[in-house]
């Protein structure tokens, strides 16, 4: 295999590169995934399949990439077009998931920003619903939802009815989108020169935090009831095959596998470097970061189910006094079942007039509630902290973690796409590395304002959701079945041999040859059938008069964008492979044309 003659930047030393692999993959996924799949899937028990999966997909895709990116020393593109002509769309594919992903992924980051600046109010402004314009009293909006729901879908992304209302830009979230792109171009504006020295802060800073956060945790009244809920196993949720699926792809996509950006990283190393033991590492903080955030999770979900479950009792306690005029006091939490039986029995007509008024109370299920994503980042959080003392610090902590995990997430989907391109001897000869790197930023920064609109939640949601997930299973089957069929396993094996003086363990090429390659043909049956199954596509929309999200069916010009979205890196891959297949044919008919003449 070929090497590339040119100079090229390295990394000031190897702990900077691992820094940098731990600030790239460990990020949202990891604080508002991994506890809701734990929630939804048997607590503890999820362990299980989480471990097994690492094992068998999430170190050796890790190690491939790595391997691919040191030893070729190139973006995903010169990458993948060096093991093979033929897959030079694998490394294009790539890029354009990255680009997908670069256009949404940084409003997360916008989001924090605003609710960052909003956690100095004394008191925090998602506290208590807002007066309506008469002051008579609070906006209904709010009433029926929750003062935390309202601040994020009103004050917030101010979301309209449905995607068809896409409304106008939201000015003061397009500010905060336009200083998030900011912040990744500072860090992002003279390479691994620049982001060597961001990452130690953007790997490291987190893990402070959710220090922090889990002796504050900890001491909260409650946290013993979440902490219990998560290590109690229920094993029978192992039968369940979308348990294992779910496993699987949180592996898969925690780690950041086929973005790009890992063999970006990989190709500043030195050719020496033992990028094995770094994928192992990497593996292993990556999954006990998930574990570690879900003990901080679930200490706060406990305190919050705790504080809703005591004070939904205290207000059927205090109907139930009020309405029968009892002695205060005489109603307590222990003997309320036993004196609701009674008041029924006794006074059941004015009894019954009452029931709708009073709530089944259940810690169970305040518990089994499971959020993800924004749900979970800003509303379900934000609930916690406002009942937190001292909640301003604590919001400013939460939201400086958000802030540095999305940063370092960027610095390696922005780094998937930079390094092709000023790998490409054409860019570097015409613009310098800086303005490449502006160019994208603004170019992503322009785009993303469709996301600042009053609709821009469903169209976050529809890039979140179907943008990444079958493109990247079909990138990384192509990349491990270009490594072991096309280029050959043997011969990449004598590669890394070469370079890094080590023999390749008979678990990676088990792994590479079969074991990951299936799990990959298996992730993507039970997506495509899941898709397919699922019929006509459905999205949650926000509805202000009940105060909760509705579902509704994606309107046609929507669904146009999903297709597209899923297509284009399966076009990449396809049409460079045969474009190639064409050309080579052609080529080997004029030379035989020409041997015959």
């Amino acid at each position: 295999m070929e090497k590339m003659e040119k100079p090229r930047p390295v990394w000031d030393n190897p702990l900077q590169f691992v820094f940098a692999c731990i600030s790239y993959a460990v990020g949202l996924g990891n604080v508002w995934r991994f506890p809701y799949l734990c929630q939804m899937y048997g607590g503890g028990g999820f362990l299980i399949p989480y471990m097994i999966m690492l094992i068998l997909e999430g170190m050796p895709l890790l190690y491939l990439e790595l391997a691919v990116g040191q030893l070729i020393r190139q973006g995903s593109i010169g990458a993948w077009k060096t093991i093979s002509p033929y897959l030079g769309g694998v490394g294009i594919a790539s890029v354009v998931v990255s680009f997908f992903l670069c256009i949404y992924y940084n409003v997360i980051n916008a989001w924090a920003f605003w609710y960052l600046f909003h956690s100095f109010q004394e008191p925090l402004p998602w506290s208590n619903c807002p007066l309506n314009n008469n002051m008579s009293a609070y906006i209904e909006e709010c009433e029926i939802s929750s003062p935390t729901q309202y601040f994020w879908y009103r004050e917030t992304i101010n979301i309209s009815p449905s995607i068809a209302h896409s409304g106008g830009i939201q000015w003061e979230q397009a500010v905060c989108l336009i200083l998030s792109w900011l912040a990744v171009y500072v860090c992002i504006l003279r390479g691994t020169e620049s982001t060597g020295k961001v990452v130690y802060v953007t790997a490291s800073l987190p893990y402070l935090v959710l220090l922090i956060y889990l002796v504050r945790g900890l001491t909260l009244h409650g946290a013993a009831n979440g902490l219990a809920f998560m290590f109690t196993p229920k094993l029978d949720q192992l039968a369940n095959p979308k348990t294992w699926i779910n496993a699987a792809t949180q592996i898969f996509f925690s780690l950041g596998l086929g973005f790009g950006s890992l063999i970006a990283f990989a190709s500043y190393n030195e050719p020496n470097n033992n990028c094995e033991r770094h994928a192992i590492i990497v593996s292993l903080i990556n999954s006990g970061t998930s574990i570690f955030a879900s003990i901080v999770t679930f200490s706060i979900y406990g305190f919050k189910a705790t504080y809703n479950y005591e004070n939904c009792i205290s207000r059927d306690i205090l109907l139930l006094t009020n309405t029968f005029d009892l002695e205060e006091g005489s109603i307590t939490a222990e003997n309320l079942g036993d004196m609701k039986n009674y008041l029924n029995a006794t006074f059941h007509q004015e009894f019954s007039a009452i029931v709708p008024q009073i709530r089944n109370c259940s810690l169970e299920k305040e518990l089994s509630t499971a959020v993800q994503g924004t749900g979970l980042a800003f509303i379900v959080y934000t609930e916690a902290i406002k009942n937190m003392e001292v909640s301003q610090l604590w919001s400013v902590i939460y939201f400086l973690m958000l802030l540095m995990l999305g940063l370092g997430s960027m610095l390696g989907n922005t780094a998937a796409i930079l390094t092709p391109l000023t790998d490409s001897k054409f860019i570097s000869k015409h613009l310098p590395k800086e303005a490449v790197s502006g160019l994208l930023c603004f170019t992503c920064c322009i785009i993303g304002l469709i996301f600042t609109l009053e609709s821009g939640s469903y169209w976050f949601d529809i890039f979140n959701d179907y943008s990444v997930t079958l493109s990247l299973l079909l990138i990384v089957f192509a990349e491990i079945i270009g490594i072991c069929y096309v280029y050959g396993l043997r011969r990449f094996e004598k590669d890394l041999a070469i370079m890094t003086g080590r023999k390749l363990s008979w678990y990676w090429k088990i792994m590479w040859g079969f074991a990951s390659p299936l799990l990959i043909i298996s992730l993507f049956i039970f997506y495509l059938t899941d898709y397919i199954m699922a019929g006509t596509l459905q999205y949650k929309a926000w509805d202000a008069t009940l105060g909760q999200l509705v579902t509704k069916d994606y309107p046609t010009y929507a669904l146009v964008v999903i297709g597209l979205l899923v297509v284009a890196p399966f076009c990449c891959i396809t049409v460079v492979a045969i474009v190639n297949i064409v050309t080579s044919r052609i080529k080997r008919k004029e030379n035989c044309n020409t041997i015959q003449t």
